[in-house]
């Protein structure tokens, strides 16, 4: 006997065998078709203060997911993000070029050096698609020393130990520094250090100066060890980040990098519309203070967050790559080729916004409102100042001496102080008050108090005009509450 038997089917019915196939390919037709998966690998650098609404913010509020196209070719279509967090812009470039990474985010230089290492491979190119955040005048990186060194400015720092991120955008601010004053990086002990390692070695003293991107420039002196020397705005070449693509991902999937802008965009008004409390989730997502956070990116903040590729940036592009290779550091580069606004275009057009008109715009949000203190009305955003009462929020003042008037009164009622912050009466760069340099005088029985990022600033003030120079102690004795 055979191990199966066969079942012989009754005229005019199905056997049983036939209908058990039936219902089997019945069953395998209707199964939906698997989906296609396309991953999508996405560089950040979330603690870098003047990236977070292309990275960090996106991700944790799921934005990009939110705008993602899912008509058309992409209705079958199954979306992996991968979210990559990394300390600087070189090894995101080194991802998109292996190809595990197809959107990235870096400062100025090494934007530049991206497009370059595209431009002069073979293969796909890399595109520039938007911006993040920017600073007209170059404000953002910067210098630091130990809060006890003896060095105010960068001349104090030749022949000494001073480290960088090499290829970071604050060695390129350091490299345009150096060549403004006929200086070359062998008139320094110059050696390349991460942000973590330099921090660890200026805070241990085992270097006279660490040169950094954002936010560090701020943190440092924030989290008490550090005291800036050296800011980005003396070289008076703007500075930003911005998001490349690959040029092969983003001819397949247009819609994909339009739904990342339009994430921008938005992202971008979530931390406007509430900056203390956008702060306060930067802070927890990234573990940078949000005091730090607020500084680059609340009202009047170092750092202006607009996505419009502006004829300017691209100057400066061609400018830094100028700088670059004079130096020899980088390859031949077509800027011109490399920017492509069609995706801005198109993303601002399906919000509805008009993108020329705000390509032509170069002012941030300002501090506004009534001074509770001194009275009136904000009528000069950059003379003004804030206070951050733990607790109970940030409040406005129209003056510097507003200002520290105000933290004398909080002091006075026994309220911890989170920060306050002034502007720079040079460059009218965001500063934290504790941290400023001050020009002290007194005119018509009051007292007249003007911060400086820079000891040799206020000097300046001061003897021009009559006047000490004080710490923030003595301006805080002067204007009294």
């Amino acid at each position: 006997m055979t191990a199966h038997s066969s079942i012989t089917a009754q005229p005019g019915r199905k056997s049983l065998a036939g209908r058990l196939v039936a219902l089997a390919l019945g069953c395998c037709l209707a199964l939906p078709t698997a989906a296609e998966v396309l991953t999508i690998g996405i560089g950040t650098q979330n603690t870098t203060t003047n990236t977070v609404t292309g990275g960090i913010v996106l991700k944790e509020l799921g934005l990009l997911e939110k705008h993602l196209p899912r008509t058309g070719k992409y209705q079958d279509i199954e979306f992996r993000i991968q979210w990559q967090n990394f300390t600087s812009g070189p090894p995101i470039t080194n991802g998109m070029v292996a190809n595990t990474l197809q959107i990235g985010m870096m400062g100025d230089y090494p934007l530049l050096v991206n497009g370059a290492t595209f431009q002069n491979a073979n293969g796909t190119s890399s595109r520039l698609v938007a911006l993040i955040a920017y600073n007209a005048d170059g404000a953002g990186n910067g210098v630091v020393v130990h809060k006890d060194s003896p060095y105010y400015e960068l001349a104090d720092l030749k022949g000494k130990k001073l480290s960088v991120p090499f290829g970071s955008a604050a060695h390129g601010m350091l490299l345009k520094a150096f060549e403004d004053r006929g200086w070359k990086p062998e008139d320094f002990e110059l050696s390349s250090q991460s942000p973590e390692v330099g921090t660890s070695s200026l805070q241990e003293k085992r270097i006279d100066g660490h040169a950094d991107f954002v936010p560090f420039a701020e943190l440092l002196p924030y989290r008490g060890f550090a005291r800036k020397i050296f800011d980005g705005v003396e070289t008076r070449v703007p500075t930003f980040h911005g998001v490349v693509v690959r040029e092969d991902f983003a001819a397949k999937y247009p819609e994909v990098v339009v739904a990342y802008i339009k994430a921008l965009i938005e992202a971008n008004d979530w931390v406007r519309k509430d900056p203390a409390g956008a702060a306060a989730r930067i802070e927890q997502w990234t573990r940078v203070e949000k005091e730090v956070a607020y500084i680059f990116l609340g009202p009047g903040g170092v750092h202006t967050l607009d996505p419009t590729i502006k004829p300017k940036w691209v100057e400066t592009i061609k400018y830094d790559h100028g700088v670059l290779q004079r130096m020899g550091r980088v390859k031949d580069f077509d800027a011109d080729a490399w920017v492509d606004e069609s995706y801005l275009r198109q993303a601002h057009a399906e919000l509805g916004l008009d993108y020329e008109q705000q390509r032509a715009r170069l002012d941030n949000y300002e501090i506004s409102g009534t001074d509770p203190l001194c009275g009136g009305d904000i009528e000069q955003p950059r003379e003004a100042g804030e206070v951050w009462i733990d607790g109970a929020g940030i409040t406005a003042y129209k003056s510097t001496a507003c200002t520290l008037a105000a933290v004398n009164k909080a002091i006075g009622e026994g309220r911890k102080i989170s920060a306050s912050y002034v502007f720079d009466h040079t460059t009218r760069i965001k500063l934290f008050a504790d941290k400023a340099f001050y020009a002290l005088a007194t005119a018509n029985g009051r007292p007249a108090v003007l911060a400086f990022l820079l000891k040799k600033d206020a000097e300046a003030h001061a003897a021009a005009n009559g006047g000490r120079v004080g710490s923030y102690e003595d301006a805080l004795a002067l204007v009294g509450s």
